[in-house]
């Protein structure tokens, strides 16, 4: 795939779309282009990741489970898969496999470190992103544990009434 097709499918992809062309284009140009066969295992469940990927073409299933049910997310052209994994090497939480030929782009912990320090205006604008998706991830779980409430009866279902 050409530089400028890269740049162009990391400028749809989440927080890749907050970058300025610039920035695209030192991802597109320092990032590692795979391609994948229908069936072929991008990483396992509980591997060590290694970075972020954009799918640039195709469609890669993402199944937490492992018990042969349908996978519970599809990635699709222009897809971000391991957000986290672009800062730090975490556990991988999904086998991402491809389901039909496919290809994506790898952006490596190292590789966003030196975007951000070069570009920080776009480190403004990813933490601000992030930011937000961390009190939206908040507010429905404080939601989530209203309802709970409500179905417990229990002022704190965490703490052991007494007699109980």
């Amino acid at each position: 795939m050409a530089l400028e097709d890269d740049i162009a499918t990391l400028s749809q992809a989440p927080l890749f779309n907050l970058l300025e062309k610039d920035a695209l284009r030192l991802v597109a140009f320092a990032s590692e282009s795979r391609t994948y066969r229908e069936g072929d295992v991008l990483f396992k469940k509980g591997d060590r990741s290694d970075g972020g990927y954009v799918v640039t073409r195709g469609s890669i299933a993402l199944d937490a489970a492992e018990d042969g049910s349908p996978a519970a997310f599809v990635a699709g052209t222009g897809a971000l898969i391991g957000q986290a994994a672009l800062f730090a090497r975490i556990e991988r939480r999904a086998t991402a496999t491809a389901q039909e030929p496919s290809a994506i782009i790898r952006v490596t912990p190292s590789l966003m470190r030196r975007v951000l320090e070069e570009f920080p205006d776009a480190a403004a604008a990813i933490h601000d992103a992030m930011a937000d998706e961390l009190t939206r991830l908040t507010e429905g779980l404080e939601r989530v544990r209203q309802q709970l409430l409500a179905i417990d009866g229990d002022d704190d279902p965490a703490v052991p009434q007494e007699g109980k």
